[in-house]
């Protein structure tokens, strides 16, 4: 609804009366624009003046807007969300004309009504308003960390708008003029360096920052808080003629650790100089830290991280510093490409994530090669997959008509699809083609936007073959799987490509122009792949394996014979092509074809593999069955006996000792395999010691002894040492970690209370009203009583009775369904389905929940059909 000036009836009623005739006069006929505002006004720059307090609840500020008019009107359609605004006014050709302010859509479209047309050309429009901070990160937040108050912004995709009144599209790129006035003593980040030292006006500290570039509303960035920082310069290199101030912010419990980010961040911001052979585009980098962000936000020269990607040091567990590498490439990355060219419109967003989804595993590898990054590429590309087979989806670019549809965008197809999509046209056409179609596409659209078409007209000027831009078509506008069955005799290799489905589902009709790499021993062949089936001719010896480097974004399917001889040399395949034979081996059981068998000999040959992504990857396959539920009683007990035949030779030889620190001078691939032998065996009778040991060091480090239990152990310690205990141990445990600021302990301690498994507890935390329990915790604690069996039931029982009140927090509505498609059968699917379609539908949940009860059934399915005999296979495990 919209928010009038001042108070009283008489304004009141004054203001009615203006939106009555504003609603009857021609103009205001116009359908809102729930969508793309249209060009009939542009903005062309803004001067952001807030008052910024974050121990207040609200936020105030002045803002002006230089705007292109297409024609004369009396009206202006913008965009905010939430904002009490007090006066509106619009100055043209020296004429000063006063407007009303409507908000006349929930998304926050905003209408501008004016008594007289405005004329065509340059206006500026002045705004004066206040509006609440949010409480979780999206738009302008705040948080109390230790008695101190933080404030920062969250603006992707469309929360720019509940901050100031804008013009919230990605395809609007102006400069932006930004004052922050804040209590004396505070420090202030935006995109651009700060200009001097903060002068005092009205007992206020005023910050003046140098105008940015031009920049989409949604990379706009204004943190202010008592920051602890980290600063470095980095000095000339390159084409960079002059230093780079780059410095790390966080909350001051974390002061003491963020060297760390500083130095990675400075090297991995070198790498990237280098692959786009040009400077850092922006004249500072700030990289900041907010406790409660999902995960990082690539605003323009101050990137946003939730606590834990950043604050570590050098003894930090292997999987936090590969976060580090990933996630910081991913989110300077994107300073080049995103920010510095940025997509035209959201149905682009792929532009964005799916290529910094790439660049962030390649540079995080490059940057630290020993931490195993490019095996988490592949990983997540075929983890995609799961998503990708399902019926329910679409493609990597989607249209967008409506904001609303914006945050669905956001998922496991952009990023690990897309990013898997990209990476197979950069292995085909080969690391020094590729990067110059990437420098010549920003290269044309520096500063400025860009769509789809002008990425493929770059790659298609390196190419070489008119095909391969078909080709990475063919993967981004349609959805699903390539399943590609493959015959092989002798040279020659046939090909028939089909779609990807588990069993009891039907494959839908389906063409792609696949990016084809086969190799055979020593030799490598690509090729294009544009029939239904065709036969390609590969010299060499042995079987062909049929996706050279695990790169292509595809599964195979092979003869009884073609499998075995794959299998039996899998011990001497590289890392990325043992993640791939494993990954269409799992497709191939879950499509009725695979047994269990084969997957253990594939086990027993990867279980000394030196990638460790690779020698864990069987293990990980048959567990997920496990915890579906396919598997009974008897078949779980075959299950940890293969585990221990497994794994208990390597847990002598790697041994186990808990304690902080004990393993820090290791290399990085030997400790992450110590944490898969732990991970597999803490369950079996032979994990025995393991249980002892970690309870021990868990009830040491819960009483105060941090160098008793080394990070790495959290999760698996801390259940141990609630499942010895009973509810009164996880209510102190829960009141402790609410206690601390650690970024590592606080989750982790959260979350094994929510594993606990019991319905009581499981009640108890999920009513909790406690102050400092934030509102993305207590979303991860409904996740966490629906990980568990034994409370799955009950959690959902809770999330119905309370559904009106969690989809009223918009973020939510995507992790939701995730939490419901842990179930596993038909009646559930059909049971999910009828309680929560109607209430997510029209959100963007909708797809989501699409998703959630296909899995549901599929899972159902696969039980139905094949679970008697998945369950034999895991009894005969040996």
């Amino acid at each position: 609804m919209a928010r009038w000036p001042g108070s009283g009836p008489g304004r009141r009623i004054a203001g009615l009366l203006f939106l009555a005739a504003s609603l009857c006069s021609p103009g205001y006929a116009q359908e809102i624009p729930l969508g793309r505002l249209g060009d009939a006004a542009v903005p062309t720059a803004y001067r952001l003046d807030l008052t910024v307090d974050p121990a207040k609840p609200r936020f105030s500020g002045h803002v002006e807007i230089d705007v292109t008019l297409a024609g004369r009107s009396s009206a202006i359609y913008l965009h905010g969300r939430g904002l009490t605004v007090s006066r509106v006014v619009a100055t043209a050709g020296g004429r000063i004309v006063a407007g009303r302010w409507h908000e006349v859509d929930a998304s926050g479209v905003a209408r501008l009504s004016f008594a007289q047309d405005l004329p065509a050309g340059p206006v500026t429009l002045a705004f004066d308003y206040d509006a609440p901070f949010a409480e979780g990160p999206t738009g302008m937040f705040r948080l109390e960390v230790e008695g101190a108050w933080y404030g920062w912004t969250q603006f992707q995709s469309i929360d720019a708008r509940a901050a100031f009144p804008c013009f919230d599209e990605p395809g609007f790129k102006t400069p932006f003029a930004v004052t922050l006035r804040t209590p004396p003593g505070l420090v202030a980040i935006g995109n651009g360096p700060e200009q001097g030292v903060p002068a005092r006006t009205d007992g206020l500290a005023v910050h003046r920052f140098a105008p940015t570039a031009p920049l989409p509303t949604y990379l706009v960035a204004m943190m202010v808080g008592p920051f602890a920082m980290q600063a470095g310069d980095m000095p000339p290199r390159g084409a960079r003629t002059a230093p780079l101030p780059v410095r790390i912010a966080s909350t001051q419990p974390n002061a003491a650790q963020l060297r760390f980010a500083l130095e990675g961040s400075q090297r991995i911001t070198e790498l990237l100089e280098d692959y786009f052979g040009e400077p850092f585009p922006f004249p500072k980098l700030d990289q900041v830290t907010a406790p409660v962000l999902p995960g990082g936000m690539e605003n323009a020269g101050a990137a946003l991280y939730r606590d834990d990607l950043l604050v570590m040091d050098a003894q930090a567990p292997v999987v936090q510093q590969r976060s580090f590498g990933t996630v910081v490439a991913h989110e300077i990355g994107h300073q080049w490409f995103g920010d510095l060219v940025t997509p035209a419109w959201w149905d682009d967003l792929w532009l964005n994530e799916s290529f910094a989804n790439w660049i962030g595993y390649r540079i995080g590898d490059a940057w630290r090669p020993d931490l195993g990054i490019a095996g988490d590429a592949l990983g997540a590309g075929y983890e995609a997959m799961e998503t990708d087979a399902l019926l329910a989806g679409r493609p990597v670019r989607q249209p967008i008509t409506r904001s609303s549809q914006v945050d669905s965008a956001f998922d496991a197809i952009t990023y690990g699809k897309g990013g898997h999509v990209v990476g197979m046209i950069a292995a085909w056409l080969g690391e020094d083609r590729f990067r110059e179609g990437v420098r010549r596409h920003i290269a044309a659209h520096r500063f400025g936007s860009a769509t789809s078409d002008d990425f493929f007209a770059a790659l298609a000027q390196v190419a070489g073959d008119a095909k391969l831009v078909p080709a990475m078509r063919s993967f981004v506008e349609q959805q699903g799987v390539p399943l590609l069955a493959m015959r092989q005799s002798g040279d020659r290799v046939a090909v028939t490509q089909l779609r990807y489905t588990t069993a009891g589902v039907a494959p839908p009709e389906a063409h792609w122009t696949i990016p084809l790499c086969l190799r055979r021993g020593a030799v490598r062949k690509c090729f294009i792949m544009d029939q239904h089936t065709q036969a390609f001719v590969i010299e060499g010896d042995g079987p062909v394996f049929p996706n050279a480097g695990g790169t292509g974004y595809y599964r195979f399917e092979l003869t009884a014979r073609h499998w075995q001889d794959l299998i039996a040399g899998a011990d001497g395949l590289p890392g990325g092509e043992a993640l791939a034979l494993v990954d269409s081996l799992w497709a191939s059981i879950r499509g009725g074809r695979g047994t269990i068998g084969e997957m253990a000999r594939l086990a027993h040959k990867l279980i000394r593999h030196p990638d460790p992504h690779a020698a864990d990857a069987p293990d990980k396959a048959l567990a997920r069955l496990v915890r579906e539920n396919i598997v009974g009683a008897s078949g779980r007990r075959g299950f940890r006996l293969f585990r221990e035949k497994l794994y208990l030779p390597l847990l002598r030889a790697y041994g186990f000792d808990p304690r902080a620190g004990v393993y820090a001078r290791e290399p990085a691939a030997r400790m992450q395999r110590r944490v898969q032998i732990v991970n597999a065996l803490v369950g079996t009778g032979g994990g025995k010691d393991i249980r002892r040991k970690l309870g021990a060091a868990a009830t040491a480090y819960v009483a105060g002894d941090r160098a008793a239990l080394d990070p790495a152990w959290l999760d698996h310690a801390l259940d141990i040492f609630l499942f010895e205990r009973d509810g009164a141990a996880v209510r102190k445990l829960v009141d402790q970690a609410l206690a601390s600021q650690d970024p590592v302990f606080r989750p982790a301690a959260l979350g094994a209370a929510a594993r606990f498994g019991n319905p009581e507890v499981a009640a108890w935390l999920l009513a909790l009203q406690d102050p400092r329990l934030r509102e993305n915790e207590k979303r991860d604690v409904l996740d966490g009583v629906m990980s568990r069996s034994s409370t799955r039931e009950y959690g959902y029982g809770w999330a119905l009775a309370h559904a009106d009140a969690l989809l009223a927090d918009g973020s939510f509505a995507m992790r939701l369904p995730q939490a419901l498609g842990r179930f596993c059968s038909v009646a559930w699917a059909t049971r999910i389905g009828r309680d929560f379609g109607g209430r997510l539908a029209g959100t963007a949940g909708a797809l989501e929940l699409d998703r959630a009860v296909e899995r549901v059934r599929n899972c159902g399915l696969l039980d139905d059909m094949m679970g008697t005999q998945i369950d034999a296979e895991f009894v005969a495990l040996r």
